[in-house]
């Protein structure tokens, strides 16, 4: 594994298959569901680009509406069937097209399409962060075991403050000024 830390300039976020119909029967729901909110307000703020990816919307539903409204403006959506996002044609350029090498991604279900896709991105080269407590499995045990697999594979899996105290890089900022509400519970 290349050791890295997650640094505005070259991190990007991929948000995977958070949908309308899934979402509800994931274990850990509204935790994820707000980690997801603040890794969306954080990525608005801080110019990070946001991908989101949808897993057959007309059987799963679109992405969960919440979120979507959330979402950085001009965020683009990415239909796909493969469960690794890698699989489906054309991913790659829409991801290589963000500029920027770095990918944190979350969503659901861990132990299915965000590990297949960490997995292939890992493969490539890619230097990847997984934000673990934005990540969910129908059942909690499968998302454990995925995200110990993605540790073992090379994956730096942290938690959504990490994340988001790491792209800030710096307290005192105006950005910082923005962000810290989402810290204060």
């Amino acid at each position: 594994m290349s050791i890295f830390r997650l640094r505005r300039d070259s991190t990007q976020f991929l948000m995977i298959d958070v949908q309308q119909r899934l979402l509800p029967a994931i274990s850990n729901s509204e935790e994820i569901h707000g980690n997801i909110l603040k890794l969306a307000r954080a990525a608005d703020v801080l110019g990070v680009p946001f991908l989101y990816t949808e897993q057959y919307p007309r059987g799963l539903g679109p992405t969960d509406e919440v979120l979507l409204r959330a979402l950085p403006e001009g965020s683009p959506r990415f239909e796909k069937t493969s469960f690794s996002c890698c699989d489906e044609e054309g991913f790659e350029a829409v991801l290589e097209s963000r500029g920027k090498p770095d990918v944190a991604l979350f969503g659901i279900e861990t132990h299915i399409c965000v590990l297949a896709t960490v997995l292939d991105l890992l493969g490539r080269g890619t230097r990847v962060a997984v934000v673990a407590d934005a990540c969910g499995s129908r059942y909690a045990g499968n998302s454990s075991m995925a995200l110990d697999a993605m540790r073992s594979a090379g994956a730096l899996v942290l938690p959504t403050e990490t994340a988001i105290y790491h792209l800030m890089g710096r307290s005192g900022t105006p950005e910082f000024k923005e962000l810290l509400p989402l810290f204060k519970d």
